[in-house]
């Protein structure tokens, strides 16, 4: 996709979008399964939606991936005691879901697992499946977290908010 293309959909897409695909009640589903899986493993999950890129950004270069890492910044997902935050970032004006695995985690789990779970939520999030797509992301990640970081079965401080940051 060319910066043309990108331009103008930051300048004109997404931001009626957001509210209808991730109503209020989806965020506290959301929220729900963020918390719930939590405390199957060690990870820290942060889900983030964001409408549009402010289209100068797009011009000077700033796309989807960059801004999820400065997203993964912002919210110091980065931050947790263990180095074992995810963020799942969803820009609505590209259609683009990007997540960001903080080193602890990087480390044992492929970027082709990710890759998988961002492939899932496209196709639903393509057939307007936004409820199917956010929770199965959510679970999909859940998994791979358990799989590699199972909980100790002690008390842990919820280092991240369970509930999805619309920007």
């Amino acid at each position: 996709m060319g910066v043309g293309q990108r331009f103008f959909m930051n300048a004109f897409g997404g931001w009626l979008q957001l509210r209808r695909s991730f109503p209020p009640a989806l965020l506290d589903d959301m929220t729900r399964a963020i918390a719930a899986g939590e405390g199957t493993h060690q990870g820290e999950v942060c889900f983030a939606v964001e409408s549009r890129l402010a289209p100068m950004a797009v011009l000077e270069g700033l796309d989807a991936h960059k801004r999820a890492e400065h997203v993964f910044s912002q919210l110091r997902v980065w931050d947790t005691e263990h180095n074992n935050g995810v963020l799942f970032y969803v820009l609505m004006a590209e259609h683009r879901i990007e997540i960001v695995a903080d080193r602890g985690i990087a480390a044992h789990v492929d970027a082709s697992e990710w890759d998988a779970i961002c492939a899932h939520m496209r196709e639903c999030f393509a057939r307007d499946q936004w409820r199917e797509g956010s929770l199965d992301g959510i679970a999909a990640a859940h998994a791979l977290l358990t799989k590699h970081f199972p909980s100790d079965g002690s008390s842990r401080r919820d280092e991240l908010p369970d509930r999805p940051v619309v920007l």
